[in-house]
């Protein structure tokens, strides 16, 4: 146990402490918005609520949401809540489809995400000896910059790879010995495969921990990359509307990951009706940004199913924590009436001995939805018999229909057919999407 902490008095804060601060937090963040941002203020203003209104952090309940589509309405400046003069920075998100959402940033902005993201790092162990990896993409996306941020305020040598060059990644890692790889868990996975491929085994690199995040992984994939990187896996979470990675982060529990609570207000609430679940209850999580100035987000839907528990944690910290995402309420697929995540395919073929380098197709043919999933073969399976292969294709079919109640079909593919991705993998192809009337 390396109980080592950052921020050590925000970190392990008593409980009443913690909510007594996002009380006053909360507060002042409202009339900030209220004052500042026309946009909200306006939808205030529909719902019949004033700051004033707010006194306790339950009153939180009584303001209106944001949502993605919000941030699309409001581009590029309807959510700015400071003058622009006064933001160093843009980041906007990976998302591919429509308008972006652009965040601002003033300087205290990002310095408090580096303090987060620092949080993170020496939750793992981290300190000024060691030697930080940085291979999430840098520029926009708030992977690259946010842990290069906190690497720098822990004093750790910072790598500032990017992603891809895998030539590069594997030179560097080996000739400057990196003790702390950061990037998303199918690179590690793919890192992992590319040095057994050259020769190395786990042993031979210095790595010891991993923080892995922008993409769902499973237990099992962790466990994979850990054996194969011969390191401990940690999650961490964030969202570019939130300011990037570091609103929450595994400890060496590896059981959760710690909110940083005096800087976002968690919820969860019943995606269908907006009500707020009480604690330990399934749902979509809700966050809201106490002290950000430049682009603070108050009740943003970030659309990821997970559960909020505070339980006490051999880490010492106090902060609440929140299970990986199960699923996002727009990720979720319904196949022929069934809910299907792909989290939930994930982990069967992990469990299953494949490597998560999958596609699901979904399409409709004669008013009936198709389900495909095509998987990539280990290299060392790809010599099978035709016959062995249609055997393990049954065997992975009947394990999916096991997890998800439905039937797929598997296609299992050459190893490395499937495009490997340096941001966030396209995993799902949803035909239906083109010609559906929802």
């Amino acid at each position: 146990m390396h109980n080592h902490y950052y921020q050590p008095e925000a970190e392990t804060m008593p409980v009443e402490n913690i909510k007594k601060l996002q009380e006053e937090k909360l507060k002042k963040q409202v009339r900030h918005v209220y004052d500042n941002v026309k946009y909200y203020r306006d939808l205030m203003d529909a719902k019949g609520v004033t700051p004033d209104d707010i006194r306790t952090l339950d009153d939180i309940k009584k303001l209106p949401f944001l949502t993605k589509d919000d941030l699309r309405e409001a581009y590029p400046y309807g959510m700015l809540a400071t003058d622009l003069k006064d933001c160093v920075r843009i980041q906007s998100t990976s998302g591919t489809t429509g308008k972006r959402v652009v965040a601002f940033y003033t300087q205290n902005d990002i310095d408090l995400w580096e303090d987060c993201c620092a949080r993170a790092i020496v939750a793992v162990g981290g300190d000024e000896n060691d030697v930080c990896q940085v291979c999430y993409g840098y520029g926009l996306f708030t992977g690259g910059p946010g842990l290069n941020g906190g690497s720098h305020k822990v004093g750790c040598l910072t790598l500032p790879m990017s992603s891809g060059n895998t030539e590069r990644q594997i030179q560097f890692m080996m000739d400057l010995g990196a003790t702390i790889l950061c990037c998303t868990p199918s690179y590690a996975a793919y890192i992992g495969e590319s040095l057994k491929e050259r020769g190395y085994k786990p042993e031979d690199n210095k790595l010891k921990a991993g923080i892995f995040g922008a993409e769902p992984w499973t237990e099992e994939m962790r466990r994979d990359i850990e054996k194969s990187l011969g390191i401990k896996a940690y999650d961490i979470y964030g969202l570019t509307e939130t300011s990037g990675p570091g609103v929450s982060f595994e400890c060496e529990e590896q059981t959760g990951m710690h909110i940083n609570e005096d800087h976002f207000y968690a919820e969860i609430i019943d995606p269908e009706t907006g009500e707020v679940l009480p604690e330990g209850s399934k749902g979509e999580l809700v966050f809201t940004a106490l002290d950000k100035e430049a682009f603070p987000l108050l009740r943003y839907r970030t659309r990821d199913i997970c559960v909020l528990k505070r339980e006490k944690c051999s880490c010492g910290r106090t902060f609440i924590k929140m299970s990986k995402p199960m699923g996002r309420s727009d990720d979720m697929m319904i196949i022929r009436g069934v809910n299907v995540f792909p989290s939930q395919i994930e982990a069967v073929l992990l469990n299953n001995g494949y490597a998560p380098n999958y596609q699901i197709i979904v399409d409709r043919v004669n008013n009936t939805d198709t389900f495909d999933i095509n998987v990539e073969m280990l290299p060392e399976d790809f010599s099978d018999t035709p016959k062995t292969i249609t055997k393990k294709e049954k065997d992975l079919q009947n394990a999916m229909k096991t997890m998800l109640g439905i039937n797929p079909a598997i296609h299992l593919v050459a190893p490395k057919t499937i495009a490997r991705s340096e941001g966030k993998a396209v995993r799902v192809i949803d035909k239906r999407k083109s010609y559906d009337t929802k």
